[in-house]
């Protein structure tokens, strides 16, 4: 699904106080929420190359997205958002 990616503006900040993978995390729950990421989203790599984060704090971020039932990741295909109906709480 090549061009479905939208990179929405992610801004860090690593003085705050909020974790930087809990402050990725939210950004992105709100660009779900919002309807700007979807149906697949940005690869690890670009959120790396993107946020200048580490790989494994983007990691962290993705599963506590899948923990709540946002997304759902695919080994070999990426991370797609779970459609609205099947998320947990609908």
């Amino acid at each position: 699904m090549p061009g479905q990616n939208v990179l929405v503006k992610i801004v860090i900040d690593p003085g705050a106080v909020e974790h930087t993978y809990l402050q990725l995390a939210r950004q992105l729950r709100e660009g779900i929420a919002a309807g700007e990421i979807g149906p697949r989203m940005p690869s690890i790599m670009e959120l790396t190359e993107q946020t200048g984060l580490a790989v494994n704090t983007v990691r962290r971020a993705i599963k506590l997205l899948a923990d709540e039932g946002l997304v759902v990741t695919y080994p070999g295909r990426g991370t797609f958002v779970t459609p609205e109906d099947d998320r947990p709480g609908q």
